[in-house]
Order: C-alpha cells, then sequence, then structure tokens
C-alpha cells in the first residue's frame, strides 16, 4: 500500500485536495477502499455549510485541516467531509469496496459491492460512520488514508444534490469507474 496521508496533505485549496483525494485508499477501521467520487466545498461557496460562518453543526469545518466533518444530510443519512483550510471540506461521494466487504454488506443488508458505497449515504452505513467521528483526526484510528498508488484519470463536473452554486464544476470523478453515486453528466 502507498504512504498515509499527513495533515498537511488537507492544508491546501479544497479543489486541488478534492481532486488528489480520487484514487487515494480510505478505510476505517479496516472497512473500505479506493476513493472515486469527491464533491469541494469551499468557505465562499453558497453551498458549503460554512458559507454564513461557524455554528455548532459545522464548527469542524473551522477546525485544523486532516479533521473529519461529518453531519446528518436531511436528518436521514450521514456525509463524511475531509477538512481542508478553514471553512472548507471535502464530500467524499463514492468509494470502490475492496476491504471488509463482508462487514459493509451485514451493515448495508445488501451484496451487490456496486451499491455499497456508491454515494455520501450509502458509503457511510458501509463504513460505520456517524456523528462519533466528527472532529476526529484522520491520521490516526480509526481512519486510515493512503496516498493514490500513481495518476488517476478524472472527469470533473457540476456536484449534484444541491441547490445553489450547482454549475460550479467541483465533483470529481474517477473516470470509468462502476461506483459512482450517478454518471457523470
Amino acid at each position: 500500500m502507498s504512504d498515509p496521508l499527513p495533515p498537511a496533505f488537507f492544508d491546501r485549496d479544497v479543489v486541488t485536495v478534492a481532486r488528489a483525494l480520487v484514487g487515494a485508499t480510505l478505510l476505517i477501521d479496516g472497512v473500505g477502499g479506493a476513493i472515486v467520487e469527491t464533491e469541494a466545498y469551499a468557505a465562499d461557496d453558497p453551498a458549503a455549510h460554512s458559507f454564513r460562518g461557524p455554528t455548532p453543526r459545522n464548527a469542524a469545518m473551522f477546525g485544523p485541516p486532516g479533521h473529519a466533518y461529518v453531519y446528518r444530510s436531511y436528518g436521514l443519512h450521514w456525509c463524511l467531509n475531509l477538512v481542508c483550510r478553514p471553512g472548507s471540506a471535502v464530500l467524499i461521494r463514492a468509494v470502490e469496496p475492496e476491504f471488509g466487504l463482508d462487514r459493509m454488506a451485514a451493515r448495508r443488508g445488501l451484496a451487490d459491492p456496486r451499491l455499497l458505497c456508491a454515494g455520501p449515504g450509502r458509503l457511510c452505513q458501509a463504513l460505520g460512520v456517524d456523528k462519533a467521528l466528527d472532529g476526529a483526526p484522520l491520521d490516526r484510528p480509526p481512519f486510515r488514508l493512503l496516498a493514490a498508488d500513481g495518476p488517476v484519470d478524472i472527469h470533473a463536473g457540476p456536484r449534484i444534490g444541491i441547490s445553489v452554486g450547482v454549475e460550479t464544476p467541483w465533483r470529481f470523478c474517477r473516470t470509468g469507474s462502476r461506483f459512482l453515486s450517478k454518471p457523470p453528466r
């Protein structure tokens, strides 16, 4: 496996980090795989939770780079974000399941690998992510983030599932992946 990603990796522009995370390996308690889809959210972005400033809900976004920001979307699904510079974070939208498939399948109640981690809510359920990981450092257990083994072909396009800033091309997908939440536009 590749080298672990240090906290300094995240102390950069959120778009740069979002692109660089595609192909990296995300493991939580040994369960996970290669990141195949991300979205960037910056402090001055009207679609970002940080746009109107710090709140108890988004406090992790204003903490140090290299920590998790976990929130519940629409009161239903947990979402995992990796904090970059203050007020910015990368939403992890999809992972190609590679490690701990049996645990993922048990958590999700299905066995189709393509559906285990295709979407932020599915991904969090499969990897066991919940509010307890909000603010947790990404360079310590249960997290393990490893650099991509080599160059990755990436498609950039508009983000999905938001109502403002929709056309901003900050969704990054591994070209040709079968494990994306939705095909690129």
